[in-house]
């Protein structure tokens, strides 16, 4: 299985960006669809959205769309979840987490194999 770390995170004021990065370990990083989920305090862990192995697809969550940007570089096994014009509401722990060649593009933890160990993002308003 591979294994993901996850960094970037940490205080921004509303309205700001950040980016954040999931590396991962092991050689067959393009085989893996990479996905990135949050939990918020008292809430259950939500799915953002996720990127196919060769980067070449990507699809997000209704309540990111137009705001979160996922990309990958496949030479630095790195994902990356571009966040623009934040808000309070998206304070969370944030992780990412793979999925070795599924059959149908997973948007559920259940579908996931792996997961990195989260990074916090806090939004200021």
């Amino acid at each position: 299985q591979v294994q993901l770390v996850e960094s970037g995170g940490g205080l921004v004021q509303a309205g700001g960006s950040l980016r954040l990065s999931c590396a991962a370990s092991g050689r067959t990083f393009t085989i893996y669809h990479i996905g990135w989920f949050r939990r918020a305090p008292g809430k259950a862990r939500e799915f953002l959205g996720a990127i196919s192995g060769s980067g070449g697809s990507t699809y997000y969550a209704d309540s990111v769309k137009g705001r979160f940007t996922i990309s990958r570089d496949n030479a630095k096994n790195t994902v990356y979840l571009q966040m623009n014009s934040l808000e309070p509401e998206d304070t969370a722990v944030y992780y990412c987490a793979a999925r070795r060649a599924p059959a149908i593009p997973p948007t559920s933890a259940s579908q996931f194999d792996s997961w990195g160990q989260g990074t916090q993002v806090t939004v200021s308003s």
